[in-house]
């Protein structure tokens, strides 16, 4: 049996993928599994013994990792032929628009499975509801029960190799941090920084876990975050540890492998430590955390939510700015509040979800 599974966007969607993939692999444990993805978002699956092929799909899109090699209706025929070849037996659509559903039909896929959303139903054999108010790894998964998949587990995972892990202890001795010296990670970098935790926040957070819980502090991010990065770690004392811009997704992951905590805004970083078991601090303000928050019993949600959340994230066309222009939803979550939730975590107490 061959499927096709498409699920092709952010780093954070491929690995809540993982579920799907992991229950689907075991209804199927001969079949043959392909998944396409978007650039690089494979990498945060890398080792995973469920998919046998990942299939690059990059239509042009404003986002960062988009080549747009698939731009042309030329070169969208040709990655549609080389499906038609692959002769699926079933394609499941977990991507919600409606190009994702056509592809499917287009991959001459005898079963379609996907999300009824965007008018493309008719193009589907079997369709199935999209919840709002349900996590996106349980979205997934109920498209897999209407398939009569059965589900037996929910959990995420991540696979770093012995290499990687190594690596990743050589880059921080390389860098004065001591063996066994507890590394608290920070990221305060999101795709839309309007909707971000502000900046001075992660500072006194970091200043104060530094002096009060002797730990090292950490900062992640990618090459676009380096300025952001070099003013943060200008404020933090003693002076963090830095990889803004010095590692690939692959070496993020593994040095989040040697953490105690990461504390972050809403960003795929957060799904990867989650899907590492990782103890971990999430600050969300315009979008919901009941679709999108981190998977995992060690995550803890630090969320305010007003009259007018989740808003459309159109800002500001339904609140005012602060005035260190943010939302207020964001500039309602108290340093100290932070603070408390970290060495909580940090002292080894279970965090919360939202209710």
């Amino acid at each position: 049996m061959n499927l096709l599974v498409l699920r092709y966007r952010f780093i954070g969607d491929t690995i809540l993928t993982v579920p799907f993939l992991r229950n689907l692999r075991k209804a199927h444990p001969d079949a043959r599994i392909d998944l396409v993805v978007a650039p690089y978002s494979s990498d945060v699956l890398r080792g995973t013994p469920y998919v046998d092929e990942f299939i690059v799909y990059d239509p042009p899109t404003i986002h960062a990792d988009s080549g747009g090699r698939h731009r042309t209706l030329l070169s969208k025929v040709r990655f549609v032929a080389d499906l038609r070849k692959r002769r699926y037996d079933k394609a499941y659509v977990l991507k919600r628009s409606f190009s994702s559903a056509a592809i499917a039909f287009l991959s001459g896929a005898r079963e379609r499975i996907g999300f009824d959303t965007e008018g493309r139903g008719f193009l589907l054999t079997r369709r199935v509801p999209y919840r709002n108010d349900r996590h996106e790894v349980l979205n997934f998964l109920d498209v897999l029960r209407a398939d009569g998949v059965p589900v037996v587990d929910d959990h995420l995972e991540a696979w770093i190799s012995p290499e990687e892990t190594a690596a990743a202890a050589g880059f921080l001795s390389e860098r004065g941090v001591a063996p066994g010296e507890r590394i608290v990670a920070i990221h305060p970098f999101c795709a839309n920084q309007t909707r971000a935790w502000h900046e001075d926040g992660f500072v006194a957070t970091a200043n104060t876990l530094q002096a009060r819980s002797g730990v090292r502090i950490l900062l992640l991010g990618g090459k676009r975050d380096r300025e952001m990065a070099k003013r943060i770690a200008g404020e933090i004392r003693p002076a963090p540890v830095t990889a803004v811009g010095e590692t690939d997704l692959r070496q993020s992951m593994a040095l989040l492998s040697k953490c105690a905590l990461l504390i972050c805004n809403d960003s795929g970083i957060m799904h990867l430590a989650a899907a590492l078991d990782l103890p971990l601090i999430a600050l969300f303000g315009p979008q919901s955390p009941v679709k999108f928050g981190p998977w995992g019993k060690r995550s803890r949600i630090l969320y305010k939510r007003f009259p007018c959340s989740p808003c459309r994230q159109r800002f500001f066309e339904e609140c005012d700015p602060s005035p260190r222009g943010k939302p207020m939803c964001m500039e309602a979550i108290a340093v100290d509040e932070v603070i408390e939730a970290a060495r909580a975590a940090l002292g080894g107490r279970s965090g919360q979800q939202p209710g």
